[in-house]
């Protein structure tokens, strides 16, 4: 008995050490193992609050229906990866608002349960955490609610001949929601990618207005199903609507963006490089472009396989948001070609750039497979950079194709001279080199 139960002790040990996250970085991990305790901690003190009546059990089940069905609709659109934006808290507010703060608790284990099994297949730690995170800042809304509305946990507030300060109470808790949500979030997203930059994902327009959108229906809904729970039934068409406006912008959102490495798709770049490059010449301003390739990209393929390939192509799209700004345009122009343009930005400087990138690369290391001890590959780039002087007299280089076209003679330059190099060409003559049909070339 007891040799069999020490290999059964033994076998679950090697499981949990399997665990994909004990993979993450050490910071990471601790955040998620203390978030999800600090959950359980949580339901465990909230189950001691008062079971619910037959009208909080009715009000639970019908909000529940409405988040399946939400979920449903997900699954027939499709889960964005990232940060989600989605329609889930139009229902979950009333429950933390109306409800025991327990069930605020409970109920994102139902819907992010629903979307794991339904909708897409993650990482399952990455499933709870979510859960963990979402579960915590529910429970803080309910909290904030009851302080403000000095209400008890164990009935249903009603607004009352008080409806303006109880409407403010719910706007104020659905803030914290947010608050605190983000707050327990946005360290796990910086710690699995560092150059994600928290401005871009929170404040970016379309994400603020679909927030409050979210917050403003959210609390209509929870004070017309705090007079009566008749408002579910008009709220729900219209919820809908609500989602597949959300969907219907992501999709755009979508369609702009190369879904391998984040960055702008080929026909994206072309046409808002156009745009840059029309409003330089047009107010006689600098501007540089940039064309950069992998070297040796399909020996990489060769030796580690096609998913470790991809890996280095997504982590030198991450090493480019280090260098540019926030309306540089980056795009990948073809399987291991990448095309930068940089506004406002004269010959030295793109140069200066240019070589950093290149450096930075090579000097990176990135990891072959999910393990972490996993063997490491370095690749390095050559970089082909055509520049936008300060000489106007001429229609050499005033438009995209003919940028492109310099920016590809100095890549084949830079390439054909042994890799891992910086070649620029510009149409100023600040920089003293032979020319080539009116460029000047300088690596």
């Amino acid at each position: 008995m007891r040799p069999a139960l020490g290999n059964r002790l033994r076998e679950r040990a090697r499981g949990v050490r399997a665990w994909p996250v004990w993979g993450l970085h050490r910071g990471s991990a601790i955040l998620i193992l203390t978030v999800i305790t600090a959950y359980a901690v949580a339901i465990g003190a909230a189950a001691r609050t008062a079971p619910l009546s037959a009208y909080g059990l009715v009000l639970l089940g019908a909000l529940l229906l409405c988040i399946v069905a939400t979920v449903g609709l997900t699954k027939r659109a499709g889960e964005n990866a990232g940060l989600i934006t989605d329609v889930y808290g139009v229902w979950e507010l009333p429950i933390a608002i109306l409800l025991p703060p327990l069930y605020a608790l409970l109920v994102p284990i139902l819907r992010f349960g629903l979307n794991q099994w339904l909708v897409r297949r993650i990482p399952v730690y990455k499933r709870v955490f979510s859960a963990a995170v979402m579960g915590l800042s529910y429970g803080a809304a309910s909290l904030a609610f009851h302080a403000l509305t000095r209400t008890s946990f164990d009935s249903v507030p009603a607004p009352g001949s008080h409806a303006t300060f109880w409407i403010m109470a719910v706007a104020v808790a659905a803030v914290t929601q947010w608050a605190v949500n983000t707050s327990l979030l946005m360290p796990a997203i910086k710690g699995e990618d560092p150059t994600i930059r928290v401005r871009d994902l929170l404040l970016a327009r379309e994400t603020v207005q679909n927030d409050i959108a979210e917050l403003c229906v959210g609390v209509l809904v929870t004070f017309g199903i705090s007079t009566s729970p008749l408002t579910i039934v008009f709220a729900l068409p219209f919820v809908t609507l609500l989602q597949r406006s959300l969907r219907h912008a992501q999709l755009l959102n979508a369609s702009r963006i190369d879904s391998k490495t984040g960055l702008l798709n080929a026909g994206t770049w072309e046409r808002e490089a156009a745009s840059e490059v029309a409003r330089a010449v047009r107010t006689r301003t600098p501007l540089a472009l940039m064309l950069i390739d992998l070297d040796h990209f399909k020996a990489v393929n060769d030796a580690h396989g096609h998913l470790a390939g991809d890996k280095a192509l997504r982590a030198i799209s991450r090493t480019f948001k280090i260098f540019l700004r926030d309306y540089d345009l980056a795009g990948r122009f073809g399987g291991e070609e990448f095309a930068l343009l940089l506004p406002q930005t004269g010959e030295a400087d793109a140069h200066r750039i240019a070589e950093r990138m290149r450096v930075h690369i090579a000097d990176m290391p990135i990891a072959a497979g999910d393990d972490p001890e996993a063997e490491s590959i370095r690749v390095t780039v050559s970089i082909g950079v055509a520049a936008l002087g300060t000489t106007w007299d001429r229609t050499t280089g005033s438009q995209l194709t003919d940028l492109l076209a310099a920016a590809d003679t100095a890549l084949y330059r830079a390439k054909s001279g042994g890799r891992d190099k910086v070649c620029m060409i510009t149409d100023s003559e600040t920089i003293a080199a032979p020319a080539e049909n009116g460029w000047l070339f300088s690596s």
